[in-house]
């Protein structure tokens, strides 16, 4: 693992709708790392994840983020993601009509600038659908009507087909049994090993992911500020301090 910072983010405070929902957040993303942000409901991870990839409705109203020493901090979506940033939704939105493997082949082409055939995408969509335990018949489907356990399989699918520098995993094991939740670790694990420079930013209220995926360093969020940061022994703290022991801490 290097120590180099490959993404900083600078005294950020960002509001929605006039309202600040973050507040001075400073972090330090090293590469090739696996960085867990923690928090409770409410607390703004969803918010830094969002203002990360530039949605618009978030603004920064100061600071900077830079990744690997280029400001994107008033770069749009897609100019971010053809830099390498990824965003895992929550809940990804649903498209009727567009098949999955329409949907990934087109964005398989915009991010990587890699023009392909038909066939021989489907013929990488299928070797990854069988790297992730994934019915081929998945990518046939219309972007409509999943199961939380397949909106997890399809936001994998498209983290191994991109090859992301930074992946933002937003809460990718909300909702998931334990089989499940091991088949979407494995899948992370997979994608890092396929990926080996791949920064991973993962998103969790729960210690439990990182019982499978173990993370080089925690940072805990609550009321849009960092009150904590540490190695993997901070997950295992606040499983018995809970958030309200790390919510008057000052760094």
């Amino acid at each position: 693992m290097k120590n180099n910072d490959f993404l900083q983010i600078n005294n950020l405070s960002v509001s929605v709708n006039d309202k600040a929902v973050l507040h001075n957040i400073n972090l330090k993303i090293s590469s090739q790392a696996i960085h867990a942000i923690m928090g409770p409901n409410g607390s703004g991870k969803s918010s830094l994840a969002y203002s990360l990839m530039g949605h618009p409705s978030y603004t920064i109203t100061s600071g900077s983020i830079l990744l690997n020493d280029f400001d994107i901090s008033t770069a749009q979506v897609h100019e971010r993601a053809k830099k390498g940033l990824f965003l895992s939704f929550q809940h990804p939105c649903e498209i009727p009509g567009v098949s999955v493997a329409a949907f990934l082949k087109e964005g398989f082409i915009a991010i990587t600038g890699q023009h392909i055939s038909v066939a021989d995408f489907q013929k990488l969509l299928t070797a990854r659908c069988e790297q992730l335990l994934i019915d081929p018949s998945f990518i046939q489907r219309s972007l409509e009507g999943f199961s939380g356990g397949e909106k997890k399989k399809l936001e994998l699918l498209q983290l191994l087909l991109l090859k992301p520098k930074v992946a933002i995993l937003d809460e990718i094991d909300s909702g998931l049994d334990i089989d499940a939740l091991k088949i979407v670790a494995a899948g992370i694990e997979l994608a890092c090993t396929e990926n080996s420079d791949m920064t991973v930013i993962l998103i969790t209220h729960y210690q439990r992911i990182l019982n499978y995926i173990v993370p080089d360093y925690v940072h805990v969020l609550c009321d849009g500020k960092i009150v904590s940061s540490g190695d993997a022994q901070v997950a295992q703290d606040l499983e018995t301090k809970g958030y309200d022991g790390f919510k008057n801490i000052n760094l």
